[in-house]
């Protein structure tokens, strides 16, 4: 048998699931996220949806068949796309950036399951700092089987409470341009190009050490690009389904902080209930794979020194996320979109030019 030519179906899901875990965090799963990035741009939002769902295609792909070809443990992602110097940066800048978005997170669980089920905030916010500890000393292997089960979980209940508020609400969608200027208010950026690109480099960009691991997980280059592919497909028809769901009750969530859970709520209360637990978890499976790339940055090798580094980053994060999550998500984010651009562009040309060198034909797949 060929390894290069077979693939295993169920390993196929299980990148994919991963791959979807890492884009399911407190952004996309409140819906903040989708409505600074997507819905604040009306009815231009499906034109940022479909760059997304190119970028996301082609440079997960990229990102896993890269990390699939270099197995050692050396391998140096950052360097093999933008060279030693500007590599060293983006090398130590990331860790920074994703210590960044886990504070967020953990800042945003506090606030979910105080909103929903009146757990004191900072009780809220230290319950998930311990789990995401824990859950990166049990292992990456053991890791992705975690977050590959929540992945498609997450997505199965957001294109439910998605799904039923546009049936419900379908009626409204010519209603959305008498809320632009309302909309407009979140937008991440001036223009809805740059925020289609922005979106684009702050996922790819942030994921770029876990998404290269899971290319090294994969048996062959096949099952990391077909993994990629579904991943990506699944997540932007989720969040295609939710942005229009959010854009239809632009009136009543464009301030809110979580609104995704008042459109689950909208629809029933227990379902809001069990919305909020789906946002933990959502929150819980980005952390989990961002503690990793953070530690890994680090320490290469499980150890004690290792373990105390990633109980001290989980308690520094816990000490930020003690902000307001929305006002966090609204300063970082953006910013660490407009930090990762060159880094993408290294990587679309890095995919340029291996074409150019090596034409499909000759590449085994």
């Amino acid at each position: 048998m060929d390894i290069h030519t077979k693939c295993n179906p169920k390993a196929v899901l299980r990148i994919a699931g991963a791959f979807i875990a890492w884009m399911i965090g407190s952004g996309f799963a409140t819906g903040q996220e989708i409505l600074q990035f997507f819905s604040s741009y009306g009815y231009v939002s499906y034109g940022i949806i479909i760059l997304n769902l190119l970028g996301f295609v082609v440079l997960g792909q990229i990102l896993l068949v890269t990390g699939n070809e270099h197995q050692e443990s050396t391998f140096d992602h950052f360097t093999y796309y933008c060279g030693k110097k500007l590599g060293r940066v983006y090398s130590w800048l990331v860790p920074v950036t994703l210590f960044l978005i886990i504070s967020v997170m953990i800042s945003a669980s506090g606030f979910t399951l105080t909103e929903y089920f009146g757990v004191n905030r900072h009780l809220g916010s230290a319950l998930m700092a311990f789990m995401v500890v824990g859950a990166y000393l049990v292992g990456f292997e053991k890791l992705v089987k975690i977050v590959s089960f929540i992945g498609p979980i997450i997505i199965i209940f957001a294109l439910l409470v998605g799904a039923v508020t546009v049936v419900k609400d379908f009626g409204n969608f010519t209603d959305i341009a008498h809320y632009k200027d309302t909309l407009a208010l979140s937008k991440s950026s001036p223009n809805w190009i740059l925020s289609a690109v922005l979106y684009l480099s702050l996922c790819l960009f942030t994921a770029s050490t876990y998404y290269t691991a899971l290319g090294k997980s994969a048996t062959n280059k096949k099952e990391a690009k077909l993994g990629a592919t579904l991943g990506a497909v699944v997540f932007v028809l989720a969040l295609a389904i939710m942005n229009t769901a959010i854009m239809l009750n632009a009136k009543e969530i464009s301030n809110l902080a979580i609104p995704t859970l008042y459109l689950a709520s909208k629809i029933s209360y227990v379902l809001g209930g069990m919305f909020s637990v789906i946002l933990v978890l959502g929150m819980f499976s980005s952390c989990s794979t961002m503690m990793w790339s953070v530690c890994s940055r680090f320490y290469t090798e499980s150890n004690q020194g290792n373990r105390i580094f990633a109980i001290a980053v989980g308690i520094a994060a816990l000490i930020l996320g003690q902000f307001s999550f929305s006002k966090l998500l609204g300063i970082f984010y953006p910013f660490i979109g407009y930090v990762g651009l060159i880094y993408i562009g290294c990587v679309v040309w890095k995919g340029i030019k291996k074409k150019r060198e090596f034409p499909p034909q000759q590449i085994p797949i």
